[in-house]
């Protein structure tokens, strides 16, 4: 093998350096504070993005439980699904414009009466899963 003089020209491909230089000194240190900033800032915008899909939920929620005790009081029965106090019965007034959704864009569930309050009825929402068998429903 030849060697070079130090005072040889060096070619462009012939000057890059290790990964050990790459990351030599305190560069290694900023990239690594830069990639937990990143990650810091990914997981607050994720937790925001939820707790306005609640919030969303939760207001929904209601209007179809006042939607539901206002079907109660003008029918005089309880409503068999979200559907029918968006197209009630020919005497009924509208009580929805439209089937409301999740902040998820998921389907409610009306069941009407109540599980647990026979004069009421239980809204719930399958949560960001999109499923009513995983524990993250909204109520």
């Amino acid at each position: 093998m030849v060697r070079r003089k130090s005072g040889a020209v060096a070619l462009p491909w012939e000057k890059r350096g290790t990964w050990r230089q790459l990351f030599g000194g305190s560069r290694w240190r900023i990239g690594l504070a830069a990639l937990v900033l990143v990650g810091i800032v990914v997981g607050l915008v994720r937790f925001s993005e939820r707790r306005r899909a609640e919030r969303e939920t939760r207001l929904v929620v209601g209007e179809v439980r006042h939607a539901a005790g206002l079907f109660r009081a003008h029918a005089g029965r309880c409503p068999a699904s979200i559907d029918e106090l968006v197209h009630p019965p020919r005497t009924a007034p509208r009580f929805l414009r439209r089937a409301p959704t999740d902040g998820w864009g998921h389907r409610l569930f009306l069941r009407c009466p109540g599980r647990f309050d026979p004069d009421s009825v239980d809204v719930v929402s399958a949560g960001p899963s999109g499923s009513f068998f995983v524990d993250d429903n909204v109520h």
